[in-house]
């Protein structure tokens, strides 16, 4: 994955001479470690925690396609919604509370990982630094007190991308699903099926194809008859073959000649 972790292209890449990571690329990037994650959840033949999801552990290829990577934690649950006791394991800052608290884990403890991880995609800022003031030391903590007032979550995205009015809007549902993911009830956290639901729809955006209208050249103010007459007409000139061989208003080709399928049999047996 040539172009490393993703950290590297939100927090390090003035220091490493990149250029930052556009609105469009970063709801790419989301989108595929979503997908990522689903699988790992609910697509796999069996379930999956990663339990160390984080920028760093997503690595970019040439096109800035994303991958989930580093499953040295990784362990099998044996029903999404069932806990797993395992001992305590990750990065804090991306662990969930309950995991922090009583060691014991579901497939949305990665849901809040995520979630933090989208948090760090439109803000530009590490999940955890002791170097920060310390009402935005924790992100999540101080992501939950902007996010629901839009002028000041959007006074609070990433300097780097320079946001204009035009991607205000798909901001706001990330935000939304950033909070939604990071949740202090894992029960209140969605499926990872709901976020690729959610992204997808902000990247796969449909475009209708232009083509030239097919009927344009049709006059609709003719009576159905007359329409339909005319359209029998114009099948009866196409449906003619390069042979010369017509066929009849119903679309069958005509009877051969006698002794044709004999002649066609003798000469195809030579």
């Amino acid at each position: 994955m040539p172009q490393g972790a993703l950290s590297r292209h939100i927090f390090r890449w003035k220091s490493l001479n990149r250029e930052p990571l556009s609105w469009p690329r970063r709801v790419s990037i989301a989108l595929d470690v979503a997908r990522g994650v689903e699988y790992l959840h609910t697509l796999a033949h069996q379930s999956f925690i990663h339990r160390d999801l984080k920028s760093a552990n997503i690595l970019l290829d040439d096109d800035f396609r994303a991958k989930v990577a580093d499953f040295g934690l990784v362990k099998l649950a044996p029903d999404s919604h069932m806990s797993v006791a395992t001992r305590l394991a990750g990065t804090f800052g991306y662990l969930a509370p309950e995991y922090a608290v009583t060691g014991k884990i579901t497939t949305k403890v990665d849901v809040f990982s995520f979630g933090v991880v989208l948090m760090e995609l439109l803000t530009g800022l590490v999940a955890l630094d002791e170097q920060r003031h310390e009402e935005k030391r924790y992100l999540v903590e101080w992501f939950w007190q902007i996010k629901s007032n839009r002028e000041t979550l959007i006074a609070s995205i990433d300097p780097a991308l320079d946001a204009k009015d035009d991607i205000y809007e798909s901001i706001y549902i990330i935000a939304e699903l950033a909070g939604h993911c990071t949740a202090r009830d894992p029960n209140h956290r969605p499926e990872m099926g709901h976020a690729v639901n959610v992204l997808a729809q902000l990247v796969d955006k449909w475009k209708p194809h232009e083509d030239t209208d097919p009927y344009s050249e049709v006059n609709v103010g003719l009576p159905l008859p007359l329409m339909l007459r005319g359209w029998q007409q114009e099948e009866e000139v196409e449906t003619q073959d390069f042979s010369g061989v017509s066929r009849d208003s119903e679309g069958s080709i005509p009877a051969k000649p006698s002794g044709f399928a004999e002649s066609f049999t003798s000469a195809d047996a030579r």
